[in-house]
Order: C-alpha cells, then sequence, then structure tokens
C-alpha cells in the first residue's frame, strides 16, 4: 500500500480525477489517498504561490503526487506551480510519452512511439532577467554539469528499462557552445556507458523539423529545458491530441504526475472531458512506485476502449468511432475491459517491480581554475565604437587593455562593419598583455577608473580558463 497526494484541481480537474480513480482503483492500485487544495482558490484567497504551506508538509512526506490541472487567476504576481512544484522538490526529468492512436484518433504518423525527456529546473527557466539599458533586457541561461548528468542519465536508464534502442540529444551547441556545449559533451560522456543503447546528437531545428516530419525515426528524445517544452506539445499534437498525454516530473526523493493540458474552465461539470491523459500520468505513477501489473492492467484497457471506438467529443469522428461518451461513462468503458487487451494497437507489458537505476550525482575535482580577462558591459547611448573605443582605451595599463567591443554578440571593434546596427548595449573586453593573468584587484582598479571617466559600466563577467580551456564565448565575428 503506497500512501500518495492528490490535488483535484480547478476548471475539468475534479471530473477527470473522479474518474481516474475510479479505474486505478477498480484495477486494484493499491493506494492511501491525501487529498490537498490548490490552485484558484488558494491563489485568490491571497497566496500567490496557489499552494498552502501545510500541503507541501503532506507532498513531501507522502513523496508521491498525483495533480489535476489548475487555473491560475489572470493579472501580475500569481507564480506558476507548475514551476515552482518541479524546482522547489527538485523534479528535475520531466516524461512525456507521445504514440499515436491510429486510426482510432487521426493522425499523419501512425506509426509514432517516442518519449521526449525533457530537463525540468534550468535554463531559461531559471528566470533571471534583467533590463540595464533602455534598449536591452536579458534573460540569463544557466545549465550545470549536475543538471545535465541527470537528465541525460535518466533518459538511458529509462530507455534501458522500457526496452527502447535509441536516444537521440538535441541542442543548439552550434551557437551557444559553453551552455547547450556542455549538455552535448555530457551526453557522449553517459552515452559511452550505454554500449546497448544507439545514441545520436541533433541540432534542434532540424531536429524539430524532423520530429514534425518523420517522428517514427526517434525513440527516446532528451534535451533542456525550453526545448524540451515546444518539443513535447508538438509531438503530443501531431500524435493525435495533447488532451491525450500524460507527464511524469522526477525527482531523487519526491515525483508528480499529471495530464499535460489545461483546466478548461468552459468545459467544467458537464461531463464531457477527456480523462486520458490525467489516467495516462496515473500509468506512469503506478509504474514509478512499483506497481507494475496494474499500470499494465490499466494502459491496456485504455487502448482497448480506444480501438472499441468509445470516445470522448475531442476525439470522436463519425465513420471511425462508435460511440460518443462522457468523462464517467468512459471511465465506465475503461472499467469494463480491464484484463483485456487490443488487439490492433499495440499492447504494453512492463517489466516487473522495474525501478530505475539512480544514482546521486557526486562532485567531479575541481579544475584550475585561472582569471584571464573581465567583460565590462557597458550602457552608452552612441552609435561609433571606435568613439566607444577612444574612451574606454584610456582605462587601459600596461598590465591590460581593451581587447574587443561586441554588440548583441557580435564584433563591432576592432574591424567592425558599419552596417552593424548597434544598441545601447556594450560588451567590452580587457584582457592582460603578454598573456599574463589578470589579479582581482585589477578589475576594481578599473571599474574605478571608469567611474571617473564616467562610463557607465552596468555589470561585468569575468573571464577563466578550466585547465587551460576558456570558460567563455569569444564572440561572433572574431
Amino acid at each position: 500500500m503506497t500512501r500518495i497526494t492528490v490535488a483535484k484541481g480547478d476548471g475539468i480537474g475534479p471530473e477527470i480525477m473522479d474518474a481516474t480513480l475510479e479505474i486505478i482503483k477498480a484495477a486494484g492500485a493499491q493506494l492511501e489517498i491525501d487529498e490537498i487544495e490548490v490552485g484558484e482558490k488558494v491563489y485568490l484567497s491571497g497566496n500567490t504561490s496557489g499552494i498552502a504551506p501545510e500541503s507541501w508538509d503532506i507532498i513531501r512526506k507522502n513523496k508521491v503526487f498525483l495533480k489535476a490541472p489548475i487555473t491560475t487567476p489572470q493579472g501580475g504576481g500569481y507564480k506558476s506551480l507548475n514551476v515552482t512544484t518541479r524546482k522547489f522538490l527538485g523534479l528535475y526529468s520531466n516524461v512525456r510519452p507521445c504514440m499515436s492512436l491510429h486510426p482510432f484518433v487521426e493522425t499523419k504518423h501512425p506509426k509514432m512511439d517516442i518519449v521526449i525527456i525533457r530537463e525540468n529546473e534550468e535554463d531559461l527557466y531559471a528566470g533571471i532577467e534583467h533590463q540595464q539599458t533602455d534598449e536591452v533586457v536579458q534573460c540569463l541561461k544557466l545549465i550545470s554539469r549536475p543538471g545535465c548528468e541527470k537528465i541525460i542519465r535518466y533518459a538511458f536508464e529509462y530507455a534501458k528499462v522500457y526496452g527502447r534502442k535509441k536516444v537521440t540529444c538535441f541542442t543548439k551547441d552550434n551557437i551557444m557552445k559553453q551552455t547547450d556545449g556542455l549538455f552535448h559533451q555530457v551526453f557522449d560522456e553517459i552515452a559511452a556507458e550505454y554500449p546497448e543503447i544507439e545514441n545520436e546528437h541533433w541540432i534542434i531545428d532540424i531536429g524539430a523539423a524532423k520530429m514534425a516530419d518523420t517522428p517514427e525515426v526517434f525513440d527516446v528524445i532528451v534535451t533542456l529545458n525550453l526545448y524540451g517544452d515546444v518539443l513535447s506539445d508538438v509531438a503530443a499534437q501531431i500524435a493525435g491530441s495533447v488532451g491525450l498525454a500524460g507527464s511524469a516530473n522526477i525527482g531523487e526523493e519526491c515525483a508528480m504526475f499529471e495530464a499535460i493540458h489545461g483546466s478548461a474552465p468552459r468545459r467544467a461539470g458537464q461531463n464531457v472531458a477527456n480523462p486520458s491523459g490525467l489516467l495516462e500520468g496515473a500509468v506512469m505513477m503506478l509504474n514509478h512506485i512499483g506497481q507494475t501489473e496494474i499500470a499494465e492492467k490499466v494502459q491496456n484497457a485504455w487502448l482497448k476502449t480506444i480501438e472499441d471506438g468509445i470516445h470522448t467529443y475531442d476525439i470522436y469522428k463519425e465513420g471511425v468511432s462508435k460511440q460518443k461518451v462522457g468523462t464517467k461513462e468512459f471511465a465506465q468503458a475503461v472499467i469494463a475491459n480491464l484484463g483485456q487487451k487490443p488487439k490492433l494497437l499495440k499492447q504494453v507489458s512492463y517489466a516487473k517491480d522495474a525501478v530505475l537505476s539512480l544514482p546521486k550525482y557526486e562532485k567531479k575535482p575541481a579544475k584550475n581554475k585561472e582569471l584571464v580577462g573581465v567583460d565590462l558591459f557597458v550602457h552608452w547611448n552612441g552609435t561609433d565604437p571606435n568613439e566607444l573605443a577612444t574612451k574606454l582605451e584610456s582605462l587601459n595599463t600596461e598590465n591590460k587593455n581593451l581587447m574587443m567591443i561586441t554588440n548583441r554578440g557580435i564584433k563591432v571593434w576592432p574591424d567592425g562593419f558599419k552596417e552593424t546596427y548597434c544598441t545601447d548595449h556594450w560588451r567590452c573586453r580587457f584582457k592582460p598583455t603578454n598573456g599574463k593573468l589578470l589579479h582581482q584587484n585589477e578589475i576594481i582598479n578599473l571599474l574605478s577608473k571608469a567611474l571617473d571617466a564616467k562610463i557607465d559600466v552596468i555589470k561585468t563577467e569575468n573571464l577563466y580558463e578550466f585547465d587551460g580551456k576558456p570558460g567563455y564565448s569569444l564572440g561572433q565575428g572574431q
């Protein structure tokens, strides 16, 4: 018997949660349930996070959270409960299976059967943004080695446990050589530990186009947070319907399971909503807690129901579907099919008590870190980089010189093009002369001289080498 936390959510949430729980209980799921309230009512009570402190305590105690969709009120100040939950509980892995149900659910991709494993905590979703000049805002992209190792190892372990043959990595490391480059590097390192599983890497733009056109060539896809967010919704839609997809969010201690669709308040209380997405999340939950026989029974019964043409309004189609049913009636049809298996759709078979082997991350030995320069970011309203360079060269000393100025990542001095459009946000690189190292106090002196020269330095970035390799971008146009 496993104790779990359940939140029925908003809109269609209570209806599809009731249907889901009825199905898995009828299948024999051994569960004890603690119900909490999250979402709109909690938000409107004055709690900007949408969840009460005592509810956090229950989730953390039980470790397993089955959540229906919620409604976030319109207006500013309300935090995304999904993002908050993923970060607070360390739910680093978002798992979204996307399988076509051809010919019973319309799709242009009848052979599609992929799993997208998305990093869940880092990347641009750190939400660290600044405006420091009139014309430019910035968002900090954070990628860590622990984050890369955990999600990539999860992808390979998932493939191993569920009999998948290939893991594909999607990045944009031809442009973001440090951040996406680290993800690709770690992918290659970990892939070498799984020689029995095929591995490959695609640049995200052409890879996404290939997935949308020929998804059957992919099996398991692992990628960074933003790319995974976009890809998983595209994959769910081209498989047949976003409303059919479930999602697992897995951490080292806790896990959350849900549908990927929203709360659809306009459909609430009408007994029309399709519970399939949340049911798919519940199947992943049952596998996670080791009740694999129940998960297998529920999944096959659901596939049999789809195959029988018993469909809710969202997937009902004349000539294919046989009966249009409501939420409750769909649940009863799945329950009636428990113990049966589909004949045309692919039956599922889960290894008994399959558990992913996921060791906790261990810190690596520190590298030799040397300070080799500094980038001063300057707010300046002029347009001629040569004029700015003249101002900045007054800061030169016998130990350090201005080496380069870039604007929006493009080198504009020295030897820039007059055609390059420049904003008011300039990156100005100073490095030691004769290949010497830079000292922290020299940066302080540089900033002091800039202040005296009335140069508006809005931030600095130290330039380091790690074991002799640059830990910074060189700048386009070099």
